[in-house]
């Protein structure tokens, strides 16, 4: 089943049909909002809004393990999310889409990056973190739809709430970085660690603050406008993705636990082996 993740101005699917709110809890929290189990052509998709209802979570106040594991819980076995991205490279303008394949984790403020620990060791590959199977349907969709998509990009993943410094910006796109952005770290570690097949669809509202002119630069008001410009365009992108066949979900990433769990499952709690139970499904 696929999982979709609306970011920024993105809290409900727009035309699609509600079938059930589930108010899902995990051993981590309460999950951003109740899921939405929603009905479009022939599918059932899984909704949540990652920044609350009311967008009353901040980018660290988001309980992303609590969000994934509520939508592994729930039977989702694929994401696509949605974000609100700053622009690091010109060729990418506002309002155009892109879809990470990489990513670089410039995040410091405490948020936890893995359902791991307290008596669980693990280390997971994270080599290539989002699914090319993903991304190919997602381009596909795009295509068809006459929407400009770049793919093949490295986001990098920064504190927020503030935006940032251009001595900041020009530093992200020495070091490689073509996105900016305040939350996808550490949800796509958080996917891949629940054997998830995971891509995000980037929306650019600025060229962050690289520029020069003022005028280029990221600020709220013109952030929310032109995301909200190009929902109407992510909506249509989604419906036609919808209606195509969902793309294989790739062995490799539904297998990426096998041999990352170093601690025996025998020495381990009941609550822990529940939580793998979940993970490993």
């Amino acid at each position: 089943m696929l999982g979709i993740i609306g970011g920024t101005g993105f809290y409900k699917l727009e035309g699609l049909e509600v079938i059930e709110e589930i108010d899902a809890d995990t051993p981590f929290g309460k999950p951003s909002a109740p899921l939405a189990r929603v009905r479009y052509a022939d599918k059932e998709v899984i909704f949540l809004p990652r920044h609350g209802a009311r967008h009353q979570f901040l980018p660290h106040e988001v309980n992303y393990r609590a969000n994934i594991y509520a939508l592994k819980q729930a039977g989702i076995r694929q994401i696509v999310g949605f974000s609100a991205i700053g622009s690091l490279r010109e060729d990418i303008a506002p309002g155009e889409f892109a879809i990470p394949e990489q990513y670089i984790d410039w995040v410091k403020d405490g948020r936890v990056k893995t359902f791991f620990g307290s008596g669980i060791a693990a280390h997971v590959s994270t080599a290539k973190p989002v699914c090319s199977n993903l991304t190919q349907a997602l381009a596909d969709a795009a295509q068809r739809i006459n929407t400009k998509l770049h793919t093949g990009k490295t986001y990098i993943c920064v504190d927020g709430p503030r935006l940032g410094t251009q001595a900041e910006s020009h530093f992200f796109r020495q070091i490689g970085g073509d996105l900016v952005g305040m939350t996808n770290v550490p949800e796509v570690f958080l996917a891949r660690e629940a054997q998830i097949c995971y891509a995000t669809v980037g929306i650019a509202t600025d060229y962050d603050c690289w520029k020069e002119d003022p005028a280029d630069h990221a600020d709220t008001a013109t952030i929310i406008a032109r995301y909200g410009a190009s929902l109407v365009k992510a909506n249509a992108m989604l419906k036609s993705f919808l209606e195509a066949p969902l793309p294989k979900a790739d062995p490799l990433i539904r297998e990426n636990l096998r041999g990352a769990i170093m601690t025996p499952d025998e020495t381990l709690s009941t609550q822990a082996l529940d939580m793998l139970t979940v993970l490993r499904a």
